[in-house]
């Protein structure tokens, strides 16, 4: 399971680094590892650096700071120091005593504020309130955040309705979710309140049920929630994780691979809830409340069309975005 969740912290530092470096400004990645995630530490840290590394012809003559808010690891600045030495002299790499509850002070310390924000939280006091919003103060910001994971099932009833608020708000204003999350609730509520208008959070499941973890992200750009599902789905089919999400009941595992049948149920789900959507609508709730892509919407509704669960309006014609998509009446 670290393995997934190194694999997706680098495709997403790879994808943000154009974006950063091409605003021409001092850039921050913050790494934040709570006591309980010493052990993948050093090896997650080791990956972010290694990426730098591949990528050091881009950063040269731009400035980029990275910090590594860890506690208790002797394996760690020996590790690191060997890749830093092949990294550009405009990347600095600090080693900063503490875990997450050290980022606010660390960030303000780095001039991150307003500057772009890369933050990967991870571990014991990841998702508290004054952490997430020093996470959100860069200018763009984005964070990838792992914590422990409980299906929706095993919540309470208040926490289980609160992730399904959440899964509704998450695309609105930043302040129309509540800022409580928790293991058993939904990140993605702390996320929004910190100041994320655009969250999502899959639960990633050992084959064996041994372990959960959760991954949530947060951003400001629809561009940057479409790469993070992206590389949701690219991670290799053959490791022994599936996906889960958080706000199911059922707890269903997913392959990782896009199952158009999950999503169409999904998206039937949620035609019952507010009634007809156009196809540019149900793209976006896939996006930004389940663990889908916006892309996936298309076979999920071809199918769901071709055996009659649902309806187009108009009848007939190419599948766009202002197709107007509602359950079959015998429903």
């Amino acid at each position: 399971m670290d393995g997934v969740v190194r694999e997706l912290l680098g495709r997403q530092l790879e994808a943000w680094l154009p974006r950063a470096v091409a605003r021409g400004r001092p850039s921050v990645v913050a790494l934040a590892y709570g006591p309980g995630a010493l052990l993948a530490a050093t090896d997650s840290a080791a990956a972010v650096l290694g990426v730098l590394a591949e990528h050091a012809g881009q950063l040269r003559g731009r400035q980029l700071t990275v910090l590594v808010l860890a506690d208790g690891s002797e394996e760690l600045p020996a590790r690191l120091g060997v890749i830093e030495a092949t990294l550009p002299a405009e990347i600095a790499v600090h080693l900063v005593p503490g875990g997450p509850a050290r980022l606010p002070v660390a960030v303000k310390a780095a001039g991150a504020t307003g500057a772009p924000l890369l933050s990967y939280l991870d571990g014991a006091g990841a998702t508290d309130p004054g952490v997430l919003a020093a996470s959100a103060a860069g200018r763009p910001a984005e964070l990838l955040l792992v914590t422990e994971a409980k299906p929706a099932s095993a919540a309470s009833p208040a926490a289980a309705s609160s992730a399904a608020g959440a899964a509704a708000t998450a695309a609105g204003p930043a302040g129309a979710a509540s800022p409580t999350a928790g293991p058993a609730g939904s990140v993605r509520a702390g996320l929004a309140g910190a100041g994320f208008p655009l969250t999502t959070q899959v639960d990633l499941v050992a084959v064996d049920g041994s372990s959960a973890r959760r991954l949530a992200f947060g951003t400001g750009h629809d561009r940057s929630l479409e790469a993070f599902k992206e590389n949701l789905w690219a991670v290799d089919d053959d490791t022994a994780v599936r996906y889960r999400d958080p706000a199911d009941p059922s707890g269903q595992l997913l392959d990782v691979a896009p199952d158009p049948e999950s999503l169409g149920q999904e998206l039937l789900a949620e035609l019952a809830r507010s009634g007809p959507r156009t196809v540019t609508e149900l793209r976006r709730h896939a996006l930004t409340a389940t663990a889908y892509r916006s892309v996936d919407v298309q076979r999920a509704l071809t199918g769901l069309l071709r055996r009659g669960a649902a309806v187009r309006d108009p009848e007939h014609g190419r599948l766009g975005g202002d197709v107007v998509i509602a359950l079959a009446r015998h429903r």
